[in-house]
């Protein structure tokens, strides 16, 4: 199916919407029905009709069918945040007695739910360096129920082999879950690769304005019917319709926002690249990424996010450099319009910082809209304080 025809076309009916150019905000909570056959109809098939906006909504309809387009899935649910998605995806998977497989280090709100909620019921995470499928067949047990992976992770970018995990998974009859998250469905197409569930945050790129929290889970219809119906209506974690018609005006920008952004951050990434001040650059798409032939063979992009490695002797310098950057803002997320830095050491107590460990050193960067070589010469003049 033809991009354009998704970001544009798909799923907007316009006749029954007075022929706008732009979708409705359907803002409302309830649906009425003309005959008891159609409300019996609604009660039964609440995920493929209108009854309660908690369920289903048809601005957010809309916006699930371009989002399983751009994934080549069956079906899409759209979820108020990205920890939603991870949330649903993964309780509906497990039960008491079950065994999750974990990439290391994955984003903070799956880390809690593996560490905090899920042994509180019996189901146990073993965390696995998920650059060798050997990890994974050495870690699977007979209660083992999903895999769960992060490709890109979002700070150091270690990646999966996703074919091989989803052939592995597959023989063992064990779901993968994938947060695909840094590429989204333009850069990487986990479901072509065999993995059954794919989840993003649409507060990133999808939205693209920082001003919209969403996450999307994609996958089979059939796995997806059992979600809606079972996770997401009891969490009532759909997204609203504005924030769905947010994330519909973010789409029809994406490709060329991908595209502006990629070619900044690859000037200030070569820019960096041998800077006396920088002791390594961490990018998917780096010559000297460790990874680098299966992020070819897996990826078509990697868009804003790399990491630098300062050369710094102490926490202060860290910040100093940190605030003696004009143009970036300080903060988590990425994908909007503004450039961003955060900085590992802020997580970190003062008294445990340690120079020698380089995960204290690690500062993420986002490139955002802005002229690559306006933010190069504030990246020159931030660095001189170390």
């Amino acid at each position: 199916m033809d991009i354009s025809y998704i970001l544009n076309e798909l799923g907007e009916d316009r006749s029954q919407y007075f022929n706008a150019v732009a979708p409705p905000i359907v803002q409302t909570s309830n649906f009425a029905f003309d005959t008891f056959e159609e409300l019996r109809n609604a009660f039964a098939n609440e995920d493929s009709n209108f009854l309660y906006s908690r369920g289903n909504n048809p601005t957010v309809d809309i916006l699930s069918k371009k989002l399983a387009a751009l994934d080549g899935a069956e079906d899409a649910l759209v979820f108020n945040s990205g920890a939603s998605a991870i949330y649903c995806s993964v309780m509906a998977n497990v039960k008491s007695g079950d065994h999750i497989i974990s990439v290391q280090k994955p984003y903070s709100w799956a880390t809690r739910l593996f560490d905090n909620i899920l042994p509180r019921f019996g189901v146990q995470t073993t965390y696995i360096d998920g650059t060798k499928i050997e990890n994974f067949e050495n870690a699977i047990r007979p209660e083992t129920t999903v895999i769960y992976l992060e490709t890109p992770n979002t700070l150091t970018y270690e990646l999966q082999d996703l074919k091989a995990v989803a052939d592995l998974a597959k023989s063992r009859g064990i779901i993968t879950i994938v947060d695909n998250s840094y590429c989204t469905p333009l850069y990487q197409q986990p479901l072509a690769l065999g993995i059954d569930l794919s989840l993003q945050s649409g507060t990133k790129y999808l939205g693209g304005h920082s001003d919209v929290l969403a996450g999307v889970l994609t996958g089979s219809k059939e796995m997806l019917k059992r979600i809606f119906n079972e996770q997401l209506l009891n969490t009532g974690s759909g997204i609203s319709p504005f924030n769905a018609w947010l994330i519909l005006r973010g789409l029809r920008t994406l490709p060329m926002r991908l595209e502006h952004i990629s070619k900044s951050t690859r000037k200030v990434i070569d820019h960096l690249k041998n800077h006396p001040k920088i002791e390594k650059i961490i990018f998917p798409f780096d010559e000297d990424f460790p990874q680098l032939e299966l992020a070819h063979r897996q990826m078509s992009g990697a868009c804003g996010l790399f990491t630098i490695l300062l050369k710094a002797n102490t926490l202060d310098q860290i910040e100093l450099f940190t605030y003696s950057l004009k143009h970036f803002l300080v903060a988590v997320s990425w994908g909007g319009h503004e450039s961003l830095i955060m900085p590992q050491a802020a997580a970190l107590k003062p008294e445990i910082f340690d120079a020698n460990n380089e995960s204290h050193r690690l500062a993420r960067i986002y490139i955002g809209f802005e002229d690559p070589d306006y933010l190069i010469k504030d990246f020159e003049q931030a660095l001189e304080v170390l």
